[in-house]
């Protein structure tokens, strides 16, 4: 990161580089995060600005915050790369646990006066010095629970995946517990409807105090495959819906037409409370994850980074991807994967015939940037990205890299 593209004091009081995605759906919260390295590259740029040269050739001069907007949207008008919003808006140096933020109505100005690219929130007077400070006047604002500042990315374009992708090892699915039958003898499930669950390991699912009531339902296990080395990264298993534990699983004492005491197996009683799909027996139950809380702040990575691209989220069929599409890379956390790293998409450059050539020699064209991509969840081997910008068709095999 060159220390010469980084924000002033002025916009670390601004605004706050820990701007985070607000309230998610299925228990996804945010939170405000800014780590120590962050908070040092802050403390190191608070007299320098950003260079003109870093600005979009049509930067606007002022811009008026508006309701739908995001923080990377707004960072593409005033930045060649969107993803560097931390550096524009910097962080608050004052209260990291409370970092401001920007609402709808706000209004931006871009000062260029002193060769440097400044962010204010007040204009400066061409007859005046330009000032780095911030004329704070104090106000009340109400609202509702649910946060108003921008999210840095639109919510509904992640909120569907955050949830769903799970990576497993088969063996875990496959001895995970099972729907067994549903009320009436119904071939399939939707929400509302009664079914019931066995599990073959200890006591079976148990209701009992403190103890995990909802499960997410999975079918399959899809093997995602290295496209370089064929190697099997984990299992990418379907999900269909959600379920309550509503009654434990357990056996029950009868007396057989012999006069012989039975005893029956009574299987767990479940609820669907959310299907995506319609749900049938033998879908395997895994517990709901812990609440999660996600920030959002994308960066680039620190060290070189090389990966592919190894399926598109919901078919195994599908090989090409194209804008606001999710795909799993080969890449991890073993592969030092984080939330919000965003990476270049490149496209294999093609083998051509030389023409000018009289041998016709075959000559390799250099790969090409073909999109941005942004990581959001990461799995030891495999992490989820949604994709920000797509140039030409995307495809299973295409290469990620750090993104200049």
């Amino acid at each position: 990161m060159k220390m010469a593209n980084l924000p002033v004091q002025s916009l670390i009081k601004l605004l706050g580089a820990a701007l985070c995605l607000g309230a998610l759906t299925g228990g996804l919260q945010a939170q405000y995060v800014t780590t120590p390295a962050q908070k040092a590259t802050a403390e190191q740029v608070a007299q320098t600005g950003v260079a003109l040269s870093e600005l979009a050739p049509n930067a606007p001069d002022n811009y008026t915050v508006k309701a739908g907007d995001t923080l990377w949207a707004i960072s593409g008008l005033f930045l060649k790369s969107p993803w560097r919003w931390p550096e524009l808006w910097g962080m608050n140096l004052q209260e990291i646990r409370n970092p401001h933020r920007i609402y709808p109505g706000q209004q931006l100005f871009l000062d260029k006066s002193s060769g440097r690219a400044v962010l204010r929130t007040t204009k400066t007077n061409d007859e005046t010095p330009p000032s780095d400070t911030v004329k704070v006047t104090p106000r009340t604002r109400y609202g509702t629970l649910a946060d108003a500042s921008l999210p840095t990315l639109a919510p509904t374009l992640i909120e569907p995946f955050l949830a769903e992708p799970i990576i497993v090892d088969e063996k875990t699915l496959l001895t995970a517990p099972r729907i067994v039958a549903s009320q009436e003898g119904r071939i399939m499930l939707t929400r509302g409807d009664r079914g019931y669950a066995r599990s073959d390991k200890g006591d079976g699912l148990l209701l009992t105090k403190g103890s995990e009531t909802l499960y997410r339902i999975f079918r399959n296990a899809t093997p995602l495959k290295d496209p370089g080395t064929g190697k099997v990264l984990g299992y990418e298993a379907q999900y269909v819906g959600t379920a309550e534990l509503v009654r434990s699983e357990g056996t029950q004492d009868s007396t057989g037409k012999d006069g012989k005491t039975v005893t029956d197996i009574v299987p767990a009683t479940i609820d669907i409370v959310n299907s995506k799909e319609e749900i049938k027996t033998n879908d395997r139950l895994l517990p709901e994850p812990a609440r999660q809380f996600m920030s959002y702040v994308p960066h680039a990575p620190q060290t070189a980074t090389e990966g592919r691209i190894v399926s598109v989220y919901g078919s195994n069929l599908v090989r090409f991807a194209t804008q606001n599409q999710v795909v799993a890379l080969n890449l991890g956390k073993d592969n030092g994967m984080e939330v919000g790293l965003v990476l270049a998409i490149l496209k294999d450059g093609t083998i051509v015939k030389d023409r000018t050539d009289a041998k016709l020699a075959d000559i390799k064209l250099p790969n090409e940037r073909n999109g941005l991509l942004m990581v959001f969840r990461v799995f030891d081997k495999v992490s989820y990205a949604l994709i920000l910008q797509a140039y030409d068709g995307l495809q299973v095999g295409d290469r990620v890299t750090n993104p200049r």
